[in-house]
């Protein structure tokens, strides 16, 4: 009886074992699905969160773009505007009807203005005085950076010229570390000479006939007093002078696509710009700059430009023969000058300078040579791109004591003038 109910409990406990691994398998297959089920919930969970972030910066990027496309709105109004009142004032003036005149124009006349009112003012009345005889072969334009009231209304108040207004919609921002913000809104302020117009018209008719000059300038960055004699005298250079200047229609509109938003001056000294083409520039400016307080900030002012000599010879251009300057005759009427003056070596080379008669010639080593030299004298130590200021075939040429001419030759100037060493 017993071993019997021995048997039964064996029995009963082998099949609560089996039973008891099988509910434990039936969980463990339960639980499995229920993993893999969460785990497809937390995939499914992390899908969703990366396409809800991608969404989000879609919605951001499209947020942006609507940002831009109104400003890019706001500019276009902004610039209609200014087109429509451009159009208005042209017409209003009758601009159209003086340039249909029997004279052909020459070239316009463009005033770089920003927020100097009194500067404007004086520069339009300065220009206005020799300009009216000729206006219909000038027109006369103001240009303003910015949005200055008084010298948008000083511009205004002139019947005489056409104002055009740009406007910035957002804030300017320097391309390079250390420029001045300045320079992205220039102004120029300045006078200019009584043959100012006349010295311009017979320089054009030379930028027709010979196509290696890229402007023609009314500067001479060593045209201070006590550097210049004839005012006469034109000479080509391979360094753009500025201040006061004119180019074709077709050399503008070869640069104005890549024309940089500052500092354009020395972008146009540099060879990959100007390409070997030269400069015409005068012995004696045909401009005077007085801005002291502009975006140099009186650099230099009181050292190079106030004592600039402003021409006051009325020139006969017309009478001027100046095929000299064309560029094969040019270079052999320099070439001659600069044979005949007499070297002088050694240091004191003012001194030496002073007591020769006649026109001289200092030889310079190099850059470093160059600026010694030329520190002595008082003339522009600058260089740009490899040339010196006023620099033809490296040389610099100026008055000293006037009408003494100097001639500061480069190590190579003789080689690429076609001298042989005398």
């Amino acid at each position: 009886m017993t071993d019997k109910f021995l048997c039964d409990f064996r029995f009963l406990l082998l099949a609560a074992a089996v039973a008891f691994i099988y509910i434990q398998m039936c969980l463990f297959t339960t639980q499995s699905k229920y993993a893999d089920r969460l785990a497809n919930a937390v995939e499914a969970e992390t899908r969703c969160t990366s396409q809800m972030r991608k969404l989000i910066d879609q919605i951001s990027m499209q947020q942006s773009r609507i940002v831009d496309l109104e400003e890019d709105k706001k500019r276009q109004d902004e610039e209609y505007g200014q087109m429509k009142a451009l159009v208005q004032d042209l017409q209003l003036k009758g601009l159209q009807r003086r340039m249909d005149k029997i004279q052909t124009p020459v070239a316009a006349v463009v005033i770089m203005a920003c927020n100097r009112a009194d500067y404007l003012e004086r520069t339009i009345k300065s220009i206005l005085k020799y300009q009216n005889a000729v206006a219909s072969k000038y027109p006369l334009f103001v240009s303003q950076d910015g949005s200055d009231p008084q010298v948008r209304e000083k511009a205004l108040s002139y019947d005489q010229l056409t104002h055009m207004q740009h406007l910035d919609s957002k804030p300017v921002q320097t391309e390079r570390p250390g420029e001045l913000i300045a320079y992205y809104k220039i102004a120029h302020d300045m006078e200019i000479a009584p043959d100012f117009f006349d010295y311009f018209e017979a320089a054009a008719a030379l930028m027709e006939k010979d196509k290696t000059i890229m402007a023609v300038s009314s500067w001479n960055d060593n045209g201070q007093k006590q550097f210049v004699h004839d005012p006469e005298i034109l000479y080509r250079s391979d360094f753009f002078p500025g201040l006061g200047w004119m180019l074709t229609k077709s050399t503008w509109n070869e640069l104005s696509p890549k024309w940089p938003k500052a500092y354009w001056d020395d972008w146009l000294r540099l060879q990959e710009n100007h390409k070997g083409r030269q400069f015409i520039r005068p012995e004696v400016c045909r401009t005077y700059n007085f801005g002291e307080h502009g975006s140099s900030l009186g650099q230099f002012f009181r050292q190079y430009l106030e004592p600039i000599k402003l021409n006051d010879v009325q020139v006969d251009w017309k009478s001027k023969d100046l095929s000299y300057l064309m560029e094969d005759e040019y270079i052999k009427h320099f070439a001659e000058i600069l044979k005949n003056a007499k070297p002088i070596n050694g240091a004191d080379a003012v001194l030496k300078a002073s007591n020769v008669q006649g026109d001289v010639r200092v030889h310079y080593k190099d850059q470093p040579d160059f600026e010694r030299i030329a520190r002595q004298f008082g003339v522009f130590q600058e260089w740009k791109d490899g040339v010196p200021r006023t620099a033809y075939k490296g040389v610099v040429v100026f008055r000293y004591p006037p009408p003494r001419r100097v001639f500061l030759v480069g190590p190579k100037s003789f080689e690429l003038l076609g001298i042989k060493s005398v």
